[in-house]
């Protein structure tokens, strides 16, 4: 067996600053062995302290007390069990050898409680990784209650699954952890599940958003008047220059033109008409100055349903409660925008200030 002098190095690493010469320690007590057969010294005090699977072993009783004490760390590169080791004497651990053995230092950390180390290497390995190694963390990341990790690759893998499926990993998982295969593409499934339901989420909601803008236009045309119309008893100007939301206000223009032109909406039989019917009902739903109101219609169609005891049905509740939240939800974002601005603008101020 070889001996290495890993632990008188150790000594003089931890007990040593830029400034400080090195602390003396008593002699190593206990050997770590390796599965090439490397005896590293140490010291059961130090490596009790740090890790509660460590003093277990230390406490146990000796068959025969003359009789050396090693602690047996196998199944991983000797080189990994140094660095395990280090950082139990020094609680720091290379970059360099996170790169190296940061696999073989999750699962020592695990099996033996140094939550620090533990840390440091599932930072490093959601890294550092690949399509090529993703599956071989995933199941160590699962092996070592790491959910941080196996959520981090179980993304990954679901984000570059064609790449993943191609690789080694995947396929002796597939041979060997049917269960973790089956578990790896439910989250694929649900997650595209997720994507597609907040895409229509997003769709929906920058549809509420444009038909408030189309109410905030609507009203902004029958009351003040646009580049081309305006209300009834007042002229718009010919010098009058486009709204803050003219593309908006743009479209609802040429549909109030058509609309009063229009000779297929008496028979029903236009759907650029059909739309601007549904606006001004959809106005009149949200408009709480009926009696002020100048939008055309907003009135009779509050009294037709009042006259007709007609109730909306659910589905158009539901768009003129969207609508409202949208319109609220955009107006409070505007006022946060408008604070921040100020607030920047006052801050640049100050910093002119002599």
């Amino acid at each position: 067996m070889k001996t290495s002098p890993i632990a008188y190095d150790l000594c003089e690493y931890i007990t040593s600053t830029e400034s400080d010469p090195p602390r003396e320690l008593p002699e190593p007590d206990v050997y770590v062995l390796t599965s090439d057969g490397l005896r590293i010294p140490a010291h059961s005090s130090i490596l009790a302290s740090a890790s509660a699977v460590f003093e277990s072993i230390i406490e146990q009783p000796r068959k025969n007390r003359s009789s050396e004490r090693v602690i047996r760390i196998l199944g991983v590169p000797q080189d990994a069990v140094v660095s395990f080791v280090r950082f139990l004497y020094s609680s720091r651990c290379e970059e360099e050898q996170l790169e190296l053995y940061g696999i073989h230092l999750l699962a020592l950390s695990h099996v033996y409680l140094v939550p620090q180390l533990k840390q440091k290497c599932v930072k490093n390995l959601g890294q550092r990784l690949t399509s090529e190694n993703v599956v071989d963390v995933l199941q160590l990341a699962k092996l070592c209650d790491a959910p941080d990790l196996y959520l981090k690759c179980l993304k990954l893998v679901s984000t570059h699954f064609k790449a993943v499926e191609a690789t080694e990993g995947w396929k002796f998982l597939q041979d060997h952890d049917p269960h973790l295969e089956l578990d790896i593409l439910q989250f694929i499934d649900e997650d595209e599940m997720r994507k597609k339901k907040s895409r229509k989420h997003r769709e929906a909601q920058s549809l509420f958003l444009q038909l408030s803008e189309a109410m905030e236009c609507l009203q902004h045309i029958c009351t003040e008047g646009c580049t081309s119309v305006g209300p009834h008893d007042m002229v718009p100007g010919k010098k009058k220059g486009p709204c803050s939301k003219f593309s908006t206000c743009q479209g609802i223009q040429q549909l109030i033109n058509h609309f009063a032109t229009c000779k297929k909406r008496v028979n029903g039989g236009c759907l650029r008409c059909k739309r601007m019917w549904q606006l001004l009902r959809l106005h009149s739903s949200i408009c709480e100055q009926s009696d002020s109101c100048k939008v055309p219609l907003c009135r009779q169609f509050k009294l037709k349903i009042l006259q007709e005891k007609k109730k909306d049905d659910l589905r158009w509740k539901l768009l003129v409660k969207k609508v409202v939240s949208a319109k609220t939800i955009s107006s409070l974002s505007l006022t946060k925008r408008r604070k921040e601005e100020d607030q920047r603008e006052k801050l640049g101020l100050r910093g002119y200030r002599l």
